[in-house]
């Protein structure tokens, strides 16, 4: 019987995309390929809604870190194009 990962008690440590990604990428593919029964696929499940979560949130800190670098010197928000390093 394959075994899904916890990673209910990584919840307080760092998030890490990538890891977090490889993990619902296996229960997805475990899933699909049918080697779980109806209760690991439930704790599978519930699992990977963890680990969107966890990505989701990655994200969004990701997103907060881009916001802050991206603002000008009078602390508006500006575009900046990903092939340069100045704001246009």
């Amino acid at each position: 019987m394959a075994t899904i990962k916890k990673t209910e008690s990584n919840l307080n440590e760092t998030i890490d995309f990538e890891q977090s990604l490889k993990e619902l990428e296996d229960i997805v593919r475990k899933m699909e390929q049918g080697e779980l029964s109806l209760e690991h696929s439930l704790e599978a499940f519930e699992e990977g809604v963890k680990l969107t979560r966890n990505c989701q949130t990655a994200l969004q800190k990701a997103e907060q870190k881009v916001a802050l670098l991206v603002k000008n010197s009078d602390g508006e928000l500006t575009t900046t194009d990903f092939n340069t390093s100045q704001p246009s």
